[in-house]
């Protein structure tokens, strides 16, 4: 069972994320497409502390959101909801990689010139 914060501030946020889907230029698809992908990477970072899982949760949810028509443009996907999933629950497996493999990344095997 989940403690009763987690699943208050969980309640609280997917309020906040309908409620916003509703304002005029905001794109209530992508939103909630971004918002069900930064969901699933928390659920699924269980060995993470709370402030971690927290700041997953948000950077999930704009760059899910912000990609989205991007997406859209680039692949078949036609549904802004979708790529926003997509984008969300990626987002921070793709960016931990790459940080990884910048870190084990060997600057001097780079000459200047040719």
């Amino acid at each position: 069972m989940a403690e009763p914060g987690t699943t208050t501030a969980a309640a609280a946020a997917s309020t906040i994320v309908g409620l916003a889907s509703l304002f005029p230029g905001i794109d209530g698809n992508a939103l909630i497409g971004a918002f069900a992908g930064a969901v699933l990477v928390v659920v699924t970072s269980k060995d993470l502390s709370l402030g971690k899982r927290f700041a997953y949760l948000v950077i999930s949810l704009v760059v899910g959101y912000l990609g989205a028509p991007e997406i859209v443009n680039q692949t078949p996907i036609a549904s802004t909801g979708v790529a926003a999933f997509f984008a969300a629950a990626l987002a921070i497996a793709v960016a931990l990689q790459l940080i990884e493999r910048v870190k084990t990344l060997d600057l001097r095997g780079f000459k200047k010139g040719g």
